[in-house]
């Protein structure tokens, strides 16, 4: 018998049930959903799922849990969104000690683009996800919400009422601040660079085939997972020949360490693209990232989504504490030099995340262009 756990359920309709590799920590997933509906379910010995299938049902399973002392590891909800029934849900959860540390996941499933929107503007969920991604992953993030939940419940725990009143309306300004200084900048660069994007894109057309964008999902701040934009620099389905090369990562950590993935004089790299990377024209893009909301000007480096995935312990997650950035300290502290670590890159993020301020943010800015001119195979 393998140590992957295989399950057989009646339900109505074909339920996807996928086995999950074994992790120390158990995981008691809370699931608010039709049983004969849900896209994806996790099965593991270290996994333990429960149901409701509505909001009131939910509210008296959840109080039974807490009674118990069994709190949920996460409360997924994969069922149509409206909006009353899930403040009025999410309020009750606030009321609680204990469930108000349990990270809340709406899936994507049944969102139409509008009501995707009006979920994500209420900024009463802790992620939107597709629940059809792979098991693994999904633990994994459900594993990094639930610390970034309780890092932020332990800080407000540790300070007086009066300095979280002043943090919080010092954070208000400094993030709108930001807000109104990355869309100003966006945005006027985006209409003064934009024959050159003409130019830039008509070239990687001539020189191969395939699209001028190169989009993937990254990782930014709080894990959020979106649509990330750059000029296409290498073949196409440059992404699948990431395992044939491993062994010429200059990343290697070994077996449980952070997973970045770089090589020297990559093979992959198209001719123009080489170009473009060392004169970081193919990053240009990333402005329209930065006028959505998705990424700041300033920030950590928006990861893609396996080297995230390994950043979830206690020891690296606070890098998500920032958003993602165009530039940041990892731009401008000893670029193009190959031999920066694993470490110390991270490092970098964590202590922009702990120390960002406007005044900083400027700084990086004005030494970006020094750092261009570094150029790096790398």
């Amino acid at each position: 018998m393998s140590s992957m756990t295989t399950a057989i359920m009646d339900f109505k309709s074909t339920l996807k049930i996928v086995s999950t590799p074994r992790y120390a920590q158990h995981y008691e997933l809370f699931w608010i959903c039709k049983r004969e509906e849900i896209s994806m379910l996790p099965v593991n010995t270290n996994v333990q799922n429960s149901f409701a299938d509505s909001y009131s049902s939910a509210q008296k399973r959840l109080t039974d849990l807490v009674k118990a002392n069994n709190v949920p590891t996460a409360i997924v909800i994969e069922q149509a969104f409206n909006k009353n029934d899930f403040r009025k849900f999410m309020k009750w959860i606030g009321y609680s000690v204990e469930l108000s540390k349990v990270p809340v996941i709406f899936s994507k499933r049944f969102l139409t683009p509008a009501k995707f929107m009006e979920l994500q503007s209420l900024k009463m969920v802790d992620d939107i996800m597709d629940m059809t991604l792979n098991p693994a992953t999904l633990l994994k993030k459900i594993n990094f919400l639930q610390k970034v939940k309780e890092n932020g419940i332990n800080r407000r725990n540790h300070t007086s009422q009066r300095k979280n009143i002043i943090e919080s309306t010092t954070y208000g300004l400094r993030g709108l601040l930001k807000r109104s200084i990355d869309i100003l900048i966006a945005g006027t660069l985006l209409i003064m660079l934009l024959p050159l994007f003409l130019l830039i894109a008509i070239a990687i057309k001539l020189e191969s085939r395939g699209p001028v964008m190169y989009i993937s999902h990254r990782a930014g701040k709080g894990f959020k997972i979106f649509n990330f934009f750059k000029f296409r620099t290498m073949v196409v389905d440059a992404d699948k020949q990431v395992v044939d090369l491993q062994n010429l990562n200059l990343y290697n950590t070994g077996e449980g360490g952070p997973n970045f993935f770089k090589i020297k004089n990559d093979p992959r790299i198209t001719r123009l693209g080489s170009f473009l990377r060392n004169t970081s024209l193919d990053e240009l893009p990333q402005l329209i990232n930065v006028l959505k909301g998705d990424m700041s000007i300033v920030g950590n480096r928006p990861l893609p989504l396996y080297e995230a995935a390994t950043l979830t312990t206690n020891e690296w997650a606070e890098r998500f504490m920032a958003p993602a950035g165009i530039t940041g300290l990892w731009q401008v502290n000893k670029r193009g030099k190959p031999e920066m670590s694993v470490e110390e890159r991270i490092n970098l993020d964590i202590t922009y995340a702990h120390d960002k301020s406007f005044i900083k943010d400027i700084l990086i800015i004005a030494n970006t262009p020094s750092a261009l001119l570094q150029k790096t195979n790398v």
